[in-house]
Protein backbone atom coordinates (compact mmCIF):
# COMPACT_ATOMS: atom_id res chain seq x y z
CA UNK A 1 0.00 0.00 0.00
CA UNK A 2 1.40 3.42 -0.97
CA UNK A 3 0.96 6.74 1.15
CA UNK A 4 1.84 9.77 0.00
CA UNK A 5 3.20 12.67 2.43
CA UNK A 6 3.90 16.17 0.17
CA UNK A 7 2.72 17.17 -2.63
CA UNK A 8 4.97 17.76 -5.52
CA UNK A 9 4.18 20.51 -7.83
CA UNK A 10 4.17 18.62 -11.48
CA UNK A 11 0.30 18.86 -12.58
CA UNK A 12 0.43 15.22 -13.99
CA UNK A 13 -0.81 12.06 -12.58
CA UNK A 14 2.49 9.96 -11.59
CA UNK A 15 2.31 6.04 -12.29
CA UNK A 16 5.21 4.18 -10.97
CA UNK A 17 6.76 1.84 -12.88
CA UNK A 18 6.11 -1.87 -12.84
CA UNK A 19 6.35 -3.57 -9.52
CA UNK A 20 7.32 -6.85 -7.96
CA UNK A 21 6.03 -6.28 -4.97
CA UNK A 22 2.68 -6.86 -5.20
CA UNK A 23 3.18 -10.46 -6.49
CA UNK A 24 5.75 -11.17 -3.66
CA UNK A 25 3.62 -9.54 -1.24
CA UNK A 26 1.02 -12.09 -2.74
CA UNK A 27 2.96 -14.97 -2.09
CA UNK A 28 4.19 -14.52 1.02
CA UNK A 29 0.60 -14.30 2.47
CA UNK A 30 -0.05 -17.38 0.77
CA UNK A 31 2.74 -19.00 2.51
CA UNK A 32 1.65 -17.75 5.80
CA UNK A 33 -1.90 -18.98 5.22
CA UNK A 34 -0.73 -21.94 3.98
CA UNK A 35 1.60 -22.66 6.78
CA UNK A 36 -0.74 -21.22 10.02
CA UNK A 37 -4.03 -23.50 8.47
CA UNK A 38 -1.11 -26.78 8.53
CA UNK A 39 -0.08 -25.47 11.88
CA UNK A 40 -3.45 -26.12 13.37
CA UNK A 41 -3.71 -29.54 11.79
CA UNK A 42 -0.74 -30.65 13.83
CA UNK A 43 1.44 -30.44 10.23
CA UNK A 44 5.03 -30.88 11.27
CA UNK A 45 6.20 -28.05 9.08
CA UNK A 46 3.10 -25.73 9.35
CA UNK A 47 5.07 -23.14 12.00
CA UNK A 48 8.11 -23.13 9.96
CA UNK A 49 6.43 -22.18 6.80
CA UNK A 50 4.17 -19.68 8.50
CA UNK A 51 6.72 -18.11 10.06
CA UNK A 52 8.69 -17.94 6.69
CA UNK A 53 5.36 -16.54 5.47
CA UNK A 54 5.70 -13.90 7.82
CA UNK A 55 9.32 -12.88 7.64
CA UNK A 56 8.82 -12.10 3.90
CA UNK A 57 5.94 -10.51 3.90
CA UNK A 58 7.42 -8.01 6.42
CA UNK A 59 10.57 -7.31 3.95
CA UNK A 60 8.27 -6.38 1.49
CA UNK A 61 6.37 -4.26 3.15
CA UNK A 62 9.97 -2.76 3.91
CA UNK A 63 11.18 -2.53 0.79
CA UNK A 64 7.22 -1.26 -0.79
CA UNK A 65 6.53 1.36 1.78
CA UNK A 66 11.00 2.27 0.80
CA UNK A 67 9.76 2.74 -2.94
CA UNK A 68 6.63 5.05 -1.86
CA UNK A 69 8.42 7.01 0.30
CA UNK A 70 11.13 7.96 -1.79
CA UNK A 71 8.53 8.69 -4.73
CA UNK A 72 6.59 11.01 -2.37
CA UNK A 73 9.77 12.91 -0.74
CA UNK A 74 10.81 13.37 -4.51
CA UNK A 75 7.67 15.32 -5.35
CA UNK A 76 6.45 13.32 -7.71
CA UNK A 77 2.87 13.01 -6.07
CA UNK A 78 0.37 15.80 -7.35
CA UNK A 79 -2.91 16.93 -5.49
CA UNK A 80 -4.70 14.34 -7.80
CA UNK A 81 -2.36 11.94 -6.35
CA UNK A 82 -3.14 12.77 -2.92
CA UNK A 83 -6.85 12.88 -3.14
CA UNK A 84 -6.77 9.48 -4.58
CA UNK A 85 -5.19 8.11 -1.97
CA UNK A 86 -8.07 9.31 0.33
CA UNK A 87 -10.50 7.44 -1.62
CA UNK A 88 -8.14 4.40 -1.57
CA UNK A 89 -7.86 4.63 1.99
CA UNK A 90 -11.81 5.40 2.44
CA UNK A 91 -12.50 2.39 0.14
CA UNK A 92 -10.00 -0.16 1.45
CA UNK A 93 -11.45 0.53 5.23
CA UNK A 94 -15.15 0.51 3.94
CA UNK A 95 -13.88 -3.35 2.81
CA UNK A 96 -12.47 -3.62 6.08
CA UNK A 97 -16.45 -2.58 7.82
CA UNK A 98 -17.80 -5.34 5.12
CA UNK A 99 -15.54 -8.15 6.26
CA UNK A 100 -15.97 -7.59 10.08
CA UNK A 101 -19.86 -6.98 9.11
CA UNK A 102 -19.73 -10.42 7.97
CA UNK A 103 -18.31 -11.67 11.14
CA UNK A 104 -20.83 -10.19 13.36
CA UNK A 105 -23.54 -11.18 11.13
CA UNK A 106 -22.29 -15.06 11.63
CA UNK A 107 -22.34 -14.48 15.69
CA UNK A 108 -25.84 -12.62 15.86
CA UNK A 109 -27.35 -15.60 12.99
CA UNK A 110 -26.17 -18.55 15.51
CA UNK A 111 -27.27 -16.34 18.73
CA UNK A 112 -29.91 -14.89 17.85
CA UNK A 113 -31.63 -16.82 14.53
CA UNK A 114 -30.77 -20.48 15.19
CA UNK A 115 -30.25 -20.93 18.39
CA UNK A 116 -34.34 -19.92 19.20
CA UNK A 117 -35.14 -21.89 15.99
CA UNK A 118 -33.14 -25.18 17.31
CA UNK A 119 -35.03 -24.56 20.94
CA UNK A 120 -38.36 -24.99 19.64
CA UNK A 121 -37.62 -28.28 17.99
CA UNK A 122 -38.20 -31.42 19.84
CA UNK A 123 -35.11 -32.84 21.74
CA UNK A 124 -35.80 -36.10 19.97
CA UNK A 125 -34.81 -34.15 16.22
CA UNK A 126 -31.42 -33.19 18.36
CA UNK A 127 -30.10 -34.74 21.66
CA UNK A 128 -31.81 -35.29 24.90
CA UNK A 129 -31.27 -32.64 27.47
CA UNK A 130 -30.47 -30.05 24.44
CA UNK A 131 -30.59 -26.58 25.66
CA UNK A 132 -31.30 -23.83 24.08
CA UNK A 133 -28.25 -21.14 25.24
CA UNK A 134 -25.05 -19.65 24.21
CA UNK A 135 -21.99 -21.69 24.74
CA UNK A 136 -23.62 -24.92 24.54
CA UNK A 137 -20.98 -27.86 23.94
CA UNK A 138 -23.31 -30.11 21.94
CA UNK A 139 -24.07 -33.47 22.70
CA UNK A 140 -21.88 -35.44 25.27
CA UNK A 141 -18.41 -36.69 24.54
CA UNK A 142 -18.69 -34.44 20.98
CA UNK A 143 -16.61 -31.37 22.54
CA UNK A 144 -14.99 -31.53 25.68
CA UNK A 145 -16.75 -29.00 27.89
CA UNK A 146 -15.32 -25.42 28.55
CA UNK A 147 -16.43 -22.25 29.88
CA UNK A 148 -17.27 -18.87 28.49
CA UNK A 149 -15.07 -15.73 28.58
CA UNK A 150 -16.21 -12.79 30.37
CA UNK A 151 -15.12 -8.95 30.51
CA UNK A 152 -13.43 -8.71 33.24
CA UNK A 153 -10.39 -8.27 33.72
CA UNK A 154 -8.53 -8.59 30.55
CA UNK A 155 -11.38 -7.24 27.87
CA UNK A 156 -12.28 -4.12 30.43
CA UNK A 157 -8.15 -3.32 29.99
CA UNK A 158 -7.56 -3.53 26.67
CA UNK A 159 -10.58 -1.38 26.20
CA UNK A 160 -9.12 0.87 27.88
CA UNK A 161 -5.93 0.52 26.46
CA UNK A 162 -7.00 1.10 22.71
CA UNK A 163 -9.54 4.00 23.51
CA UNK A 164 -6.34 5.91 25.20
CA UNK A 165 -4.55 4.80 21.94
CA UNK A 166 -6.82 6.97 20.27
CA UNK A 167 -6.58 9.89 22.30
CA UNK A 168 -2.76 10.02 22.24
CA UNK A 169 -2.93 9.72 18.48
CA UNK A 170 -5.03 12.52 18.07
CA UNK A 171 -2.28 14.52 20.34
CA UNK A 172 -0.02 13.14 17.66
CA UNK A 173 -1.99 14.48 14.89
CA UNK A 174 -2.70 17.98 16.48
CA UNK A 175 0.67 18.22 17.01
CA UNK A 176 2.19 17.83 13.36
CA UNK A 177 -0.23 20.19 11.85
CA UNK A 178 0.64 22.92 14.41
CA UNK A 179 4.46 22.03 13.59
CA UNK A 180 5.83 20.34 16.68
CA UNK A 181 7.75 17.19 16.03
CA UNK A 182 9.04 16.23 19.00
CA UNK A 183 5.57 16.22 20.59
CA UNK A 184 4.04 14.39 17.60
CA UNK A 185 6.85 11.57 17.59
CA UNK A 186 6.38 11.11 21.77
CA UNK A 187 3.02 10.51 21.40
CA UNK A 188 2.99 8.02 18.49
CA UNK A 189 5.26 6.07 20.09
CA UNK A 190 2.75 6.23 22.98
CA UNK A 191 0.11 5.00 20.70
CA UNK A 192 2.27 2.25 19.63
CA UNK A 193 3.21 1.02 22.61
CA UNK A 194 -0.87 0.50 23.86
CA UNK A 195 -1.36 -1.19 20.86
CA UNK A 196 1.63 -3.54 21.56
CA UNK A 197 0.19 -3.62 25.41
CA UNK A 198 -2.74 -4.79 23.84
CA UNK A 199 -1.54 -7.34 22.32
CA UNK A 200 0.24 -8.67 25.20
CA UNK A 201 -2.63 -8.71 27.20
CA UNK A 202 -4.53 -10.17 24.01
CA UNK A 203 -1.81 -13.28 24.26
CA UNK A 204 -2.20 -13.52 27.98
CA UNK A 205 -6.15 -13.87 27.55
CA UNK A 206 -5.75 -16.52 24.96
CA UNK A 207 -3.30 -18.61 27.48
CA UNK A 208 -5.98 -18.04 30.10
CA UNK A 209 -9.00 -19.33 27.71
CA UNK A 210 -7.08 -22.42 26.85
CA UNK A 211 -5.37 -23.22 29.95
CA UNK A 212 -8.24 -22.16 32.67
CA UNK A 213 -11.10 -21.93 30.65
CA UNK A 214 -10.50 -25.12 28.27
CA UNK A 215 -12.21 -22.61 25.32
CA UNK A 216 -10.48 -23.50 21.70
CA UNK A 217 -10.98 -23.16 18.27
CA UNK A 218 -12.72 -26.59 18.09
CA UNK A 219 -15.10 -25.62 21.01
CA UNK A 220 -18.35 -25.63 18.90
CA UNK A 221 -20.11 -22.58 17.08
CA UNK A 222 -18.73 -20.27 20.23
CA UNK A 223 -15.14 -20.63 20.53
CA UNK A 224 -15.20 -20.49 16.62
CA UNK A 225 -16.52 -17.11 16.58
CA UNK A 226 -14.91 -16.07 19.78
CA UNK A 227 -11.58 -16.50 17.80
CA UNK A 228 -12.75 -15.88 14.47
CA UNK A 229 -13.32 -12.49 15.78
CA UNK A 230 -10.73 -11.45 18.73
CA UNK A 231 -7.75 -12.92 16.54
CA UNK A 232 -8.88 -11.04 13.18
CA UNK A 233 -8.89 -7.79 15.10
CA UNK A 234 -5.97 -8.96 16.75
CA UNK A 235 -4.74 -9.42 13.40
CA UNK A 236 -5.98 -5.45 12.63
CA UNK A 237 -4.35 -4.02 15.44
CA UNK A 238 -0.57 -5.71 14.34
CA UNK A 239 -1.57 -4.05 10.64
CA UNK A 240 -2.12 -0.77 12.55
CA UNK A 241 0.63 -0.67 14.98
CA UNK A 242 2.87 -1.23 11.82
CA UNK A 243 1.52 1.53 9.60
CA UNK A 244 1.92 3.58 12.60
CA UNK A 245 5.73 2.26 13.43
CA UNK A 246 6.45 3.47 9.72
CA UNK A 247 4.98 6.81 10.41
CA UNK A 248 6.66 6.96 12.96
CA UNK A 249 10.25 6.05 11.62
CA UNK A 250 9.27 8.88 8.86
CA UNK A 251 8.19 11.56 11.58
CA UNK A 252 12.03 10.96 13.06
CA UNK A 253 13.17 11.57 9.54
CA UNK A 254 12.04 14.45 9.06
CA UNK A 255 9.40 13.21 6.50
CA UNK A 256 5.53 15.26 7.13
CA UNK A 257 4.76 19.02 6.95
CA UNK A 258 1.51 20.48 8.66
CA UNK A 259 0.04 20.88 5.28
CA UNK A 260 0.50 17.48 3.38
CA UNK A 261 0.89 13.97 5.73
CA UNK A 262 -1.63 12.28 4.56
CA UNK A 263 0.66 8.57 5.66
CA UNK A 264 -0.36 10.08 9.10
CA UNK A 265 -3.21 10.63 8.48
CA UNK A 266 -4.46 7.00 6.54
CA UNK A 267 -2.76 5.27 9.10
CA UNK A 268 -4.29 7.68 12.00
CA UNK A 269 -8.08 6.74 10.78
CA UNK A 270 -7.17 2.28 9.93
CA UNK A 271 -6.14 2.95 13.71
CA UNK A 272 -9.52 4.79 14.64
CA UNK A 273 -11.60 1.96 12.81
CA UNK A 274 -9.74 -0.77 14.93
CA UNK A 275 -10.77 0.98 18.05
CA UNK A 276 -14.33 1.13 16.63
CA UNK A 277 -14.29 -2.38 15.92
CA UNK A 278 -13.41 -3.18 19.41
CA UNK A 279 -15.77 -1.56 20.91
CA UNK A 280 -18.25 -3.55 19.32
CA UNK A 281 -16.55 -6.80 19.71
CA UNK A 282 -16.42 -6.17 23.37
CA UNK A 283 -19.91 -5.58 23.69
CA UNK A 284 -21.35 -8.44 21.72
CA UNK A 285 -18.81 -10.71 22.40
CA UNK A 286 -18.11 -10.67 25.98
CA UNK A 287 -21.33 -8.47 27.66
CA UNK A 288 -24.56 -10.37 25.86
Amino acid sequence: MEMSSQQGSAPYYFVPGPSRWPVLGGLALLATMAGAAAWVNSVVWGPELCAIGILSFLVVLYKWFGDSIRESEGGMYSARIDTSYRWSMSWFIFSEVMFFAAFFGALFYARSIAMPWLGDLDNKLLWPDFAAHWGNAGPAGTIESFSTMGPFPIPTINTALLLASGVTLTISHHALRAGHRGKTAFWLFVTIALGATFMGFQAAEYIEAYSDFNLKLTSGVYGSTFFLLTGFHGFHVTIGAIMLSVVLFRVLKGHFTPEHHFAFEGAAWYWHFVDVVWLGLYVVVYWL
